[in-house]
């Protein structure tokens, strides 16, 4: 059953070997230096450099953009599924769970964008997905609105302390 783990930096490492992960992607800011746990190949971690804002135009801070989503888009794609895919940011609340529900869609694209949005709430009620990351994937991956809408209706997340990981299943009935 392969499955994508979501965790705030902290708890990567614990996270990776516990669950057995080989695979990471990291949505961090730009120059924020962290150690990849050893049982991740270089080969198999990709790091997105971005901060957690929902538009551009912040000075010196690096917005989500197209880019960041077709490297997700890509890396998901290039995931072999035999084991779990772990997925970072900070504190693990807003551009990870973004990029899970894209990983997700593109790898299973027929999911309904509601259920997704349920699935993912179900798993975190932290979560609160970067809205920047998730308009540029509906556009991307041709949901016509539709993921956008499921998204914020979800609204923002109960408060977090960026200790709390998580395992989001990459369709329902898994």
């Amino acid at each position: 059953m392969s499955f994508i783990i979501v965790s705030p930096l902290a708890r990567i490492a614990e996270m990776a070997v516990r669950h057995g992960a080989r695979d990471m992607l990291s949505l961090m800011a730009e120059n924020h230096d962290f150690h990849r746990p050893a049982v991740i190949d270089a080969a198999r971690h990709l790091k997105l450099h971005m901060n957690d804002i929902s538009f551009a135009g912040t000075g010196k801070l690096i917005a989500p953009q197209q880019d960041h989503v077709r490297q997700i888009i890509a890396f998901a794609e290039s995931w072999n599924q035999a084991t779990p895919l772990l997925i970072h940011c900070w504190m693990g609340v807003s551009r990870s769970p973004a990029a899970a529900v894209i990983a997700s869609l593109c790898l299973y694209p027929k999911q309904d964008d509601e259920e997704i949005a349920q699935r993912l709430r179900r798993s975190s009620p932290f979560a609160t997905p970067n809205i920047r990351l998730i308009e540029f994937a509906d556009a991307m991956l041709g949901r016509q609105g539709r993921l956008v809408a499921a998204i914020r209706a979800l609204g923002r997340g109960q408060d977090a302390d960026g200790n709390a990981p998580f395992v989001f299943a990459l369709q329902e009935n898994l």
